[in-house]
């Protein structure tokens, strides 16, 4: 049995993908964010750095592992399955998770600070961060015009790069005219696992997040008016 402190976001939903699509027997414990429970002493003792996901293999003497990377690497390992065991074929999954890690994952986190979130907009860092998204989602969009999946077959560098891009809407970026890039999106949100995984711990909808989001800024300027 393997545990999953996680909370619904794209860190979260790789760990959750990934443990639907290798059909193992899991719990999940959700991880109130807005509570700050991420912090929490008991659970900084299992995750030093106070962010979700984190996984518990309670059948193997109860090993932690934090890093959504990291967790990814584990399960992959731990059942043979979602990475070849050849080195070269490993070492192409692992460039494109590292890939999502180093690059998808911070620049699409800090585009959505803020374009979403932060309390005063500021234009040149909008402009920096979701310029180099696009960059980066151009790079994916020419690795997938050179294959199905981005180490060839599917594995945990599509899971962690699919629960980031998925919500491109949300960064406010563009996928006009990377049509391989859009083939991809399509192709991996319509595998059964990623579907029930991304609604662990709770269902997410990126159009309504949006919606919402429009709905609320258009009523602070009719105020503001």
């Amino acid at each position: 049995m393997i545990e999953l402190f996680t909370a619904a976001t794209p860190n979260g939903w790789k760990a959750s993908i990934a443990l639907e699509e290798l059909g193992l027997e899991y719990r999940v414990r959700r991880i109130s964010l807005d509570k700050k429970e991420q912090k929490e002493p008991w659970y900084v003792k299992l995750n030093p750095n106070g962010r979700i996901p984190t996984i518990v293999d309670h059948d193997s003497g109860k090993f932690v592992v934090f890093e959504s990377g990291a967790i990814l690497i584990y399960l992959a390992e731990k059942t043979g399955a979602l990475m070849p065991s050849d080195v070269k074929g490993r070492s192409l999954v692992i460039q494109w998770l590292m890939f999502q890690m180093g690059g998808i994952g911070p620049m699409m986190g800090q585009a959505n600070v803020f374009y979403r979130y932060a309390p005063e907009k500021i234009p040149y860092a909008i402009e920096r961060y979701q310029r180099e998204v696009r960059r980066l989602l151009e790079v994916l969009d020419t690795r997938l015009g050179e294959a199905e999946y981005l180490a060839g077959d599917y594995s945990i560098a599509d899971i962690a790069t699919w629960a980031w891009v998925y919500g491109y809407k949300w960064s406010g970026v563009s996928i006009d005219g990377l049509e391989h890039l859009e083939r991809w999106i399509k192709l991996v949100g319509e595998r059964p696992a990623v579907r029930r995984g991304k609604d662990i711990p709770e269902r997410t909808d990126i159009e309504e997040m949006i919606r919402k989001a429009d709905e609320s800024t258009a009523k602070v300027r009719g105020i503001l008016a």
